[in-house]
């Protein structure tokens, strides 16, 4: 049984759920993977997770230490955290690069994504499992500039360490918190072709390339459990039409 346990939410609705799971799956680390459905009409802080989070949202590692002398886990409950501790536990992993500009550099852009980008997150919910088409009343002030930022960031990164990933040779935490931007650019058809370079749009095809991104959209668009709160968000305001819903056609192709 493994010492890690990472406790997650509805894969086709939660970023911050992507963010260390890809990490640990991409990266070959141990963890046991604990799914904790959305309860309907609340958002993502759910007072029936008060029992393995402190803070009743998700993610929240759980990490085993029989030496320590105590029964009770070791507990993270911000991604931040997690991606931060995992360092300090698998030091030789990579999770960030060993160069000390890469390092630093990924270091600010994780910092970065954790903390800014919100309207992104308000405008382009995360739902790995629709195609909205965006015309150009979707893109207020606000969503314009995140979106110029994203691709500085990324062609930035790919350009000053060489790629394929943004701090260098290997897949780290700086890609796996800029994952769900990714799927998101992926759900939200338009932004990526508006506001994305030729080094960046390459490196969304190689994020969606990876076989852990892969195996979380592919659970997600599997998941029977449809959120109203994010299915309104991820249609709500101008400039937006659903044009697909891959749990639609997977229901259809499982009847078949």
């Amino acid at each position: 049984m493994s010492s890690y346990h990472l406790h997650i939410t509805n894969k086709n609705y939660s970023s911050w759920s992507l963010r260390p799971w890809l990490l640990m799956k991409e990266l070959s680390l141990p963890f046991e993977e604990h799914l904790h459905p959305l309860a309907h009409g609340s958002g993502y802080r759910q007072p029936q997770w008060k029992s393995f989070s402190p803070v009743c949202h998700v993610p929240c590692l759980h990490y085993h230490h029989p030496p320590s002398g105590s029964s009770d886990p070791i507990i993270l409950w911000e991604s931040l955290a997690i991606v931060e501790f995992l360092h300090e536990q698998f030091p030789n992993s990579r999770i960030y690069p060993d160069s000390l500009p890469a390092r630093a550099w990924a270091r600010s852009a994780v910092a970065e994504m954790h903390a800014g980008f919100g309207s992104i997150r308000q405008e382009m919910g995360m739902n790995v499992s629709i195609r909205v088409e965006l015309s150009d009343e979707a893109f207020n002030e606000g969503l314009v500039k995140d979106l110029r930022r994203i691709n500085e960031v990324w062609e930035e990164g790919l350009a000053k360490f060489g790629g394929p990933f943004l701090a260098g040779g290997e897949f780290g935490a700086v890609d796996a918190f800029f994952a769900p931007v990714v799927l998101r650019l992926g759900s939200y058809l338009g932004a990526g072709e508006r506001f994305l370079g030729e080094r960046a749009k390459g490196y969304m095809e190689r994020i969606n390339g990876l076989e852990g991104v892969r195996e979380w959209v592919a659970a997600g668009v599997k998941e029977k459990e449809r959120h109203e709160a994010h299915e309104v968000e991820s249609l709500e305001g101008p400039g937006r039409k659903l044009v697909r819903d891959l749990r639609e056609e997977e229901q259809s192709s499982g009847r078949a």
